[in-house]
């Protein structure tokens, strides 16, 4: 039996987070101590285990907890907890590929950024500096318009250590 900072610690979740699940009655059979603190045998750590997966996957607590009673409810329930698993896997993949766009905006925001602090290009990624006749085009535009003007050298390869930024400059 784990308490609830032990089972926090080990789910990686705050142990407000494992107390909020359990006041809303996500976790079936919880288990109380004499002194009624919560108990967490190897089924409650499933239970949370799963619920933090849904929850980081954006599914709702209502459906979370809909869920929950489709599976207490048992084997005859099956086709609905497939559908809601199979419509949640399809926000999750939504998801990845919202991460993999932002994370490839900052991948080429920062190599413009890294050719601006080298002097070989001018400052066009901030916005204080562009004026009226240069705000025609959209950020991704003028990124692309930077990415098509860029030197034949190649940084993508290098890490953060191989430039050398002063601290009091501020990016």
């Amino acid at each position: 039996m784990h308490t609830v900072k032990e089972t926090a610690l080990l789910l990686d979740m705050s142990e407000h987070t494992v107390r909020f699940y359990t006041d809303k009655g996500l976790v079936p059979n919880l288990k109380r101590d004499k002194n009624n603190n919560r108990q967490f045998d190897e089924e409650s750590i499933n239970w949370l285990t799963g619920i933090k997966y849904l929850k980081q996957s954006g599914m709702p607590l209502d459906k979370i907890k809909t869920y929950i009673e489709l599976c207490l409810e048992g084997d005859s329930t099956i086709p609905q907890r497939y559908a809601i698993i199979l419509e949640q896997k399809e926000a999750a993949l939504a998801q990845l590929e919202q991460a993999r766009e932002r994370a490839e905006y900052m991948i080429r925001k920062a190599e413009g950024y890294r050719e601006i602090y080298e002097h070989r290009l001018s400052d066009i990624a901030n916005p204080a500096t562009w004026s009226a006749e240069t705000n025609t085009n959209t950020e991704s535009e003028r990124l692309e318009q930077l990415q098509a003007t860029r030197s034949n050298l190649r940084f993508s390869d290098l890490d953060d250590s191989d430039v050398s930024i002063p601290s009091k400059t501020i990016l």
